[in-house]
């Protein structure tokens, strides 16, 4: 565990005083931790931000904003655009790359840029590059040291192979499970990140694949183990026929179940990008599709959520109904349960997973106290009791304040894909 760095529910724990301070996190549009004399990156607000969109103009940044986006994608040009609607930029420059460091005229105009950006308000993260191979791993670490030593107060960001990549593109041997923990403890040993972030998309038109929770589960360890959040980029768009466009309630699934696995950022591929169809704006006019009235909601939802457990650690992490490769089936002397039980069902991939997800959260010492109900079924809503070992509030998202169920049992109404958090009443 490192000191120092801010704490989040992938791992460090802030103190039980942090508590009451979670809310004024919440609305932080970007946050630092002291070390030393210098300030090290915080994860501040829990991250909504998308992969491939449009030039960042004040129309869209508007859009972006009223959409619950809170990072976006900016030039050096366009940081004054997302500055003035309140929003965080991830910059991306072909300079922030590994070989600057190695040709003295780029090392020094990587320099001016990092000179002229750090002290940018609405800067928040320096994008590095997609989807490494472990040999890149050294190179990175470099940049990413370097970047850390010039402005530790922004992120370096990565992003990560999902574990249906193959061994050649991971740079690592073996089954899925034993390849992909190799890629991941290499890249935490040897880069050093704040923050993993990693993609999967599921959404096939034969059906959903079956690896989306082995890698929620492999990521989620990883995190815990390395004190660190995570950030899953999840799939909101097809760019192949063999790939379908995940409708509302899809995503809204993808979005709920990395809140139950402890994920403090969200991400959507693509908000639009040439090539690619259905995805949260229209490539011709950046017209907000569907998807994106639905995200609207969803994405306030999830930063609501995120924000209350980000003083927490997630403890554990059950399936009720199907319990697909990499998930632990719900055990029957947990602190939380549903009633009625959910009944056990075969998991038979590619149909899609039905059952219920219940993450858990509490303090460092290990007492469970916060639960995320999902409901899997993006297709049907469901109502269900959720039981507790003490009187139970239930979280409204949209004005971010408890209520008391009245008792042990709360009722709770699950949308397709759908969640709710609840807790047990503080004394």
């Amino acid at each position: 565990m490192q000191m120092g760095r801010c704490q989040s529910p992938g791992g460090l724990m802030f103190s039980v005083h942090a508590l009451a301070a979670s809310a004024l996190l919440s609305v932080a549009m970007a946050s630092r931790s002291s070390t030393g004399d210098q300030q090290r990156w915080c994860i501040g607000t829990p991250i909504v931000t998308y992969w491939a969109g449009p030039p960042m103009t004040d129309a869209i940044a508007e859009q972006m904003a009223a959409g619950g986006f809170n990072v976006v994608w900016c030039s050096e040009k366009e940081l004054d655009v997302a500055h003035r609607h309140g929003l965080r930029a991830q910059l991306y420059d072909g300079l922030i790359t590994p070989a600057s460091l190695d040709d003295p005229t780029k090392k020094a105009q990587l320099d001016a840029l990092i000179d002229r950006v750090k002290n940018h308000p609405a800067l928040y993260s320096y994008c590095i590059t997609d989807e490494p191979s472990a040999a890149a791993f050294p190179a990175l670490g470099r940049i990413v040291a370097y970047l850390r030593e010039r402005d530790p107060a922004h992120l370096a960001y990565i992003n990560l192979f999902p574990t249906y990549a193959t061994n050649e593109q991971l740079g690592t041997k073996g089954d899925v499970v034993t390849a992909y923990k190799e890629h991941l403890r290499l890249y935490l040993d040897i880069v050093k990140p704040d923050l993993i972030s990693y993609d999967h998309y599921q959404f096939a038109v034969g059906g959903d694949t079956d690896q989306y929770f082995l890698n929620l589960a492999l990521i989620r360890e990883a995190a815990l183990n390395a004190g660190l959040p995570f950030l899953n980029i999840v799939q909101a768009c097809t760019w192949s026929p063999g790939m379908r466009a995940p409708k509302g309630d899809e995503v809204r699934y993808l979005v709920y179940t990395s809140l139950a696995y402890g994920a403090q950022g969200i991400s959507y591929y693509v908000y639009c990008h040439p090539g690619h169809e259905g995805a949260i704006a229209r490539l011709e006019d950046y017209s907000p599709t569907p998807l994106y009235y639905v995200l609207q909601k969803v994405n306030r939802e999830f930063v609501a959520m995120a924000s209350e457990l980000q003083p927490l650690r997630s403890l554990a992490v059950y399936h009720t109904g199907m319990v697909p490769p990499g998930t632990v089936k719900l055990p029957s002397d947990v602190p939380f349960r549903l009633s009625p039980p959910v009944r056990d069902m075969p998991y038979t991939p590619p149909k899609p997973v039905k059952g219920m997800v219940l993450g858990i959260f509490g303090l460092r010492e290990g007492k469970a106290t916060h639960v995320v109900v999902v409901n899997l079924d993006y297709e049907a809503g469901v109502t269900t009791a959720v039981v507790g070992p003490g009187p139970l509030q239930v979280f409204d998202p949209g004005s971010r304040k408890w209520r008391d169920a009245g008792g042990r049992e709360a009722k709770v109404r699950l949308r397709p894909g759908g969640g709710r958090l609840l807790r047990l009443r503080p004394r």
